[in-house]
C-alpha cells in the first residue's frame, strides 16, 4: 500500500476515463442530421454494440450518480419502453438493415423494474431489428431486492447471459447511510435464481468510501459474496458530488472516510480478491482467470467504456433511452437527459440525440493512449506517436506533472514505454490525465482520484 500517494493526490477530482473526451466537452452542434450520417456510414458487416439505458428506480440510494428517478408507478415505466422500441426501430431504420450486434447492455436506474413481458416485448423487438449474433452478450443490471421469480425466468427466456448486482455494502451502519437495506438473504436468494434460469455468468458491483465503512466491513462484505461464488467483481470508490447531484446532500459528509482511508479501503479489497484467486483487471475489475475479461486483459485485449472494462471489440456502441451515450467512429452522440425531454422527440418520430462530440485525429491519439493506461496500466508512446505520425514529445499535455509523477514513483520511463509502478496501480487516471488536452482544473463534477 502507498498511503503517502494516497494523501499527495487522493484529493485530485478527475474523469474516470469511460470515453475521451469525457461528456461535460459534448456541445449542441452536433445534430440528429450528423448521428444519420454517422450510422449510415456504418459498415454492413460491421458489429456493434448496443446500450439500453432505463432511467427509473423504487426508492433512492443516496450514494447514487446515475441518471434516475423514483417512481411506485408501473404506467410511466410502460410508456418509456415504448419509447425506447420505438427508437430501437427509428435507428435500425436509418441504418437500412439488420446491424449485427456482439453485446447489448441494460443499464439503470434498475432495468429489471419493467415487468417480464415489457422486458421480453424489448427484447424481442431488438432482435427483430438487428441482427444479434448467436453469441452476444446480453447483461443486464440488477438491484436484488426486487429481482422476482418471473423476473429473473424471463432473464433466461430472453437469452440473458451476464448479470451485475449491485452489492455495495452488507454492512447495515453502511447501509443505513446510504439509504440501501439490503440483505444477504436476498441477494443470494436473487443469485440462486438467476442460476436456475439459465443466467450463470455474475458479477458484483462493490463501493468503498462509504458513510461510517470500515476495512473491517469491506473484509466481511467480500467474504459473504465469496459464498456466492461470482464470476466477477467491481469495486469503485464513491463519488461524493452533491452540488451534481441533490440526494447525495442527504449523506452526512462528516462520515465520509478521507482519501488514506479510502486508499486503504481500496487495497483491501483488492488483496482479499486476489487472495481468494480472482484476476485484477484493469484498476477496479476482477475476474476469475478463465473468464473473458480476465483473458482479454492478459490478451492486450481489453476495451474501456461507458460501462467499465469490457472485452467488446465493437468499435460502435448504439445508446437507447434517455442519457444514452453512444459512439460512433466519427465521434459521440448523447440523448436528452430528461426522460421528458427523450419521449418528446421520440414521439416525434426523431432521434433523441441532444449533444455530441466530432473526434480529431488529436483526440483519437490521445483517446488510445489513455485507454491504454487505463486498461494495461502501460503504454508504449513512441509506438503509438509513430503510427499516429506524432512527435512523442507532443504526447504529454502536462510535463511537470509527469516530472512529479516520476520523482514520486508513480510511473516509469524505459526507451518511450510509460508503465505505472508496482503498488500505484490506484492512480491510473492520475497518470491518464497528464495526456488529456481537454482536462479542466476544476474537476466539479469529477470524482476523487482515490
Amino acid at each position: 500500500m502507498r498511503p503517502d500517494l494516497a494523501q499527495a493526490y487522493g484529493q485530485h477530482r478527475l474523469p474516470r476515463y469511460t470515453s475521451y473526451p469525457t461528456a461535460p466537452h459534448f456541445s449542441a452542434s452536433i445534430c440528429e442530421s450528423d448521428y444519420q450520417t454517422w450510422l449510415k456510414s456504418l459498415g454492413a458487416q460491421q458489429s456493434a454494440s448496443i446500450y439500453v439505458h432505463v432511467p427509473f428506480c423504487r426508492r433512492m440510494c443516496w450514494y447514487c450518480g446515475c441518471h434516475t428517478s423514483v417512481t411506485k408507478r408501473q404506467e410511466p415505466i410502460s410508456f418509456y419502453a415504448a419509447g425506447l422500441r420505438t427508437e430501437a426501430y427509428l435507428v435500425a431504420e436509418t441504418l437500412g438493415r439488420r446491424q449485427p450486434i456482439s453485446h447489448i447492455h441494460f443499464g439503470g436506474g434498475t432495468p429489471t423494474i419493467m415487468t417480464p413481458e415489457t422486458f421480453a416485448d424489448l427484447v424481442g423487438l431488438l432482435r427483430h431489428s438487428f441482427a444479434v449474433l448467436p453469441d452476444a452478450e446480453i447483461a443486464v443490471e440488477i438491484d436484488p431486492r426486487m429481482l422476482s421469480e418471473p423476473m429473473a425466468e424471463a432473464l433466461g427466456y430472453c437469452g440473458v447471459n451476464r448479470v451485475s448486482l449491485g452489492v455495495q455494502s452488507f454492512d447495515p451502519v453502511v447501509q443505513q447511510g446510504i439509504n440501501r437495506l439490503q440483505s444477504f438473504g436476498q441477494t443470494a436468494t436473487s443469485v440462486d435464481r438467476l442460476r436456475r434460469a439459465g443466467v450463470e455468468r455474475i458479477n458484483f458491483d462493490l463501493l468503498y468510501g462509504l458513510p461510517r465503512q470500515t476495512v473491517a466491513s469491506c473484509l466481511d462484505t467480500v467474504a459473504r459474496c465469496l459464498e456466492l461464488h461470482p464470476d466477477r467483481f467491481s469495486a469503485f470508490g464513491y463519488a461524493h458530488i452533491p452540488s451534481f447531484k441533490k440526494h447525495q446532500c442527504l449523506i452526512d459528509a462528516s462520515t465520509l472516510p478521507d482519501s488514506v482511508a479510502r486508499h486503504v479501503q481500496s487495497e483491501t479489497i483488492t488483496e482479499a480478491l486476489v487472495d481468494a484467486g480472482y484476476v485484477r483487471v484493469g484498476i477496479d475489475h476482477f475476474a476469475l482467470p478463465d473468464d473473458n475479461l480476465a483473458l482479454a486483459s492478459q490478451e492486450g485485449r481489453l476495451r474501456r467504456n461507458f460501462q467499465g472494462y469490457t472485452d467488446d471489440s465493437a468499435d460502435t456502441l448504439i445508446g437507447l433511452g434517455a442519457s444514452a451515450i453512444g459512439r460512433m467512429q466519427q465521434g459521440f452522440v448523447a440523448n436528452a437527459v430528461q426522460t421528458k425531454d427523450y419521449l418528446a422527440r421520440i414521439s416525434e418520430d426523431r432521434l433523441a440525440i441532444a449533444k455530441g462530440y466530432l473526434l480529431t485525429d488529436d483526440d483519437r491519439f490521445h483517446a488510445e493512449i489513455i485507454e491504454r493506461i487505463m486498461c494495461d496500466l502501460t503504454v508504449d508512446l513512441w509506438e503509438t506517436s509513430r503510427r499516429y505520425g506524432r512527435d512523442p514529445s507532443l504526447a504529454v499535455v502536462d510535463r511537470s506533472r509527469l516530472d512529479g509523477l516520476i520523482a514520486d514513483g508513480v510511473v516509469v520511463m524505459d526507451d518511450g514505454r510509460l508503465s505505472i509502478a508496482g503498488g500505484a496501480e490506484f492512480l491510473a487516471r492520475s497518470v491518464a490525465s497528464i495526456f488529456d488536452a481537454h482536462l479542466t482544473r476544476t474537476g466539479a463534477t469529477h470524482s476523487l482520484a482515490v
